[in-house]
C-alpha cells in the first residue's frame, strides 16, 4: 500500500540528481566568474597557491560538520581556535592580559568591537541618546552597520590631503558623547595607513575607545616589518588601542570566513559575549554573533597557519610587497596617472588627471580585468596577492593601452554607481 502523494514543493525538483551531473552544471555556471587564479581580480580572493588552497580545502572538509558553538562536544575546535588566537595575538602585540575570539569575517569582528565599546560606555554611565561613533571618512561601512544594529549615531570627519585620518582633526570633532573612534591599517579605499599612535594619544586624553581596523593588513604588516619595511606601530602594543580586527581569510590565506577580534584586555573581550537563561533550556552562551558555526573555517585557518609557518608567511609577504612596488613604478610611469597617498602594504589606489579614470577602468574590463573603483575621489583600486606576481607586465601593458585609448578618443565612462563589497 503506497503512502499519500505530495506534489513537489515550488522550486525543488521532484527527483534527485546524481552528483556527477550536478557537478557539471555547477562548473558551467561559473564560466562567467572572475578569474582569481589568473590574477584578474583586484579583491575578494587571496590566492597563495594550489598547495595552500589544498591544505585549506582538506582541513575545512574534515571539520565542516562539527559545530564550533559547542566546545564541550568538540574540544578539538576549541583547541584549534585557542591556538590560532594565540598566534595572532603574538603577531599583533597582545600582552599577558590580551584575548580575542574567532569570527566569520571583518564585519562580525567590527560589530563585536562596537558592542564591547557600547557595554563599556554604558557601564561607566556615559551612554545617552546622543552617543556616537566618530569615524574618518575612509572607515569601512561595517561601523555604520554596527551602529544601526546597536542604536548608535555615526559622525564622520574629513581625512587629510594624504588620504589618512588626522589626530588633530579628530580632536576638533570629539565631544562628551563621542564613544568610539577608528584607525585603519590600511584603509580599503586608498591603501593608506592611519597614524595609530597619534590617534591613540587623542583617544586616551578624551577617554574614548579606539579600534584599529587591520582586517586587511593585520596578517601582512607584521611580516613586512620582519622583512625590514618601515611601518609605524599600530597594534595592541600601542597604549590606547583597546581592540583590533584582523582577517585570516585575507593575508592569512585561510578559507572564508575567518577573522579575529582582539582586545588588549580580556575584560573588554568579555563585554561582547552574550548570555541568556530565562527560558526552559537553561544557560545559553555565545562568544560571537553567530550561534552554530561550522568547524571548517576554524580547522582551515589552523592548518594553513601551521602549514605556512613564519617562513612561509614571510615569503608570501615578500612577493606581495615586491609586486606592489612593481605596480607602483609602472603606474607612476604612465603619464597622467598618480597614486593616492603613501601605500605601504598590499593595497593600491590610483587616479588620472587628464582622462576619465572610470573610462580607463571600462577599457580594462573590456580586456578581461575585473576592476574595483573608488567613488571619492574617482579612482581604481587593487588589493595585491601572490596571484598578481606573474601578471604585472600584462596588467601595465593593458593599462597603458587603456589610458592611451581614452585620451585619444575622449571616451567617457559608462554610467554606473560604484559598488563596494
Amino acid at each position: 500500500m503506497s503512502g499519500p502523494h505530495f506534489p513537489p514543493a515550488p522550486g525543488i525538483p521532484a527527483n534527485g540528481t546524481d552528483w556527477a551531473a550536478l557537478r557539471e552544471r555547477m562548473l558551467s555556471m561559473r564560466v562567467d566568474d572572475a578569474d582569481w587564479r589568473g590574477g584578474r581580480t583586484p579583491l575578494h580572493v587571496y590566492f597563495a597557491g594550489d598547495d595552500v588552497l589544498k591544505v585549506a580545502r582538506e582541513a575545512y572538509t574534515m571539520f565542516m560538520s562539527e559545530n564550533a558553538l559547542a566546545p564541550a562536544a568538540f574540544p578539538s575546535l576549541r583547541r584549534m581556535e585557542d591556538e590560532v588566537l594565540a598566534m595572532v595575538l603574538h603577531l599583533l602585540g597582545g600582552g599577558p592580559r590580551a584575548a580575542g575570539n574567532f569570527t566569520s569575517g571583518g564585519t562580525e569582528s567590527i560589530i563585536l568591537a562596537v558592542r564591547a565599546a557600547t557595554k563599556w560606555f554604558e557601564a561607566a554611565g556615559r551612554r545617552t541618546p546622543r552617543s556616537h561613533l566618530l569615524l574618518p571618512e575612509s572607515a569601512h561601512p561595517a561601523y555604520d552597520k554596527a551602529a544601526e544594529l546597536i542604536g548608535l549615531a555615526v559622525r564622520r570627519y574629513p581625512i587629510d590631503a594624504s588620504y589618512r585620518a588626522s589626530a588633530d582633526v579628530l580632536a576638533c570633532y570629539i565631544d562628551v558623547d563621542t564613544m568610539m573612534t577608528v584607525a585603519s591599517f590600511p584603509s580599503l579605499p586608498f591603501g593608506t595607513v592611519d597614524p595609530v599612535g597619534a590617534i591613540a594619544d587623542v583617544a586616551r586624553q578624551h577617554d574614548i575607545w579606539l579600534h584599529v581596523d587591520a582586517c586587511i593588513g593585520g596578517l601582512l604588516a607584521p611580516f613586512a616589518k620582519m622583512l625590514g619595511h618601515e611601518l609605524p606601530a599600530f597594534d595592541l602594543s600601542v597604549s590606547g588601542v583597546r581592540s583590533l580586527s584582523a582577517d585570516l581569510h585575507k593575508y592569512g590565506y585561510a578559507a572564508k570566513g575567518a577573522s579575529t577580534i582582539l582586545y588588549a584586555d580580556a575584560q573588554d573581550r568579555d563585554r561582547h559575549h552574550f548570555e541568556f537563561d530565562a527560558w526552559p533550556k537553561g544557560r545559553y552562551r555565545t562568544e560571537t554573533l553567530a550561534g552554530t558555526r561550522s568547524g571548517g573555517a576554524v580547522a582551515a585557518a589552523w592548518a594553513v597557519m601551521h602549514f605556512l609557518g613564519q617562513e612561509g608567511y614571510m615569503e608570501l609577504s615578500r612577493r606581495v610587497l615586491a609586486t606592489r612596488e612593481a605596480l607602483h613604478r609602472g603606474i607612476k610611469s604612465i603619464d597622467g596617472l598618480h597614486l593616492l597617498g603613501h601605500q605601504p602594504l598590499g593595497l593600491l589606489s590610483y587616479t588620472s588627471e587628464g582622462a576619465d579614470i572610470f573610462a580607463i577602468g571600462d577599457q580594462m574590463e573590456e580586456k578581461g580585468w575585473y576592476i574595483s573603483r573608488v567613488a571619492e575621489p574617482c579612482a581604481l583600486q587593487m588589493t595585491i596577492t601572490p596571484a598578481h606576481e606573474p601578471i604585472v607586465e600584462h596588467y601595465l601593458e593593458d593599462l597603458r593601452a587603456s589610458v592611451a585609448f581614452v585620451l585619444e578618443s575622449g571616451t567617457a565612462a559608462r554610467e554606473r554607481k560604484v559598488v563596494t563589497y
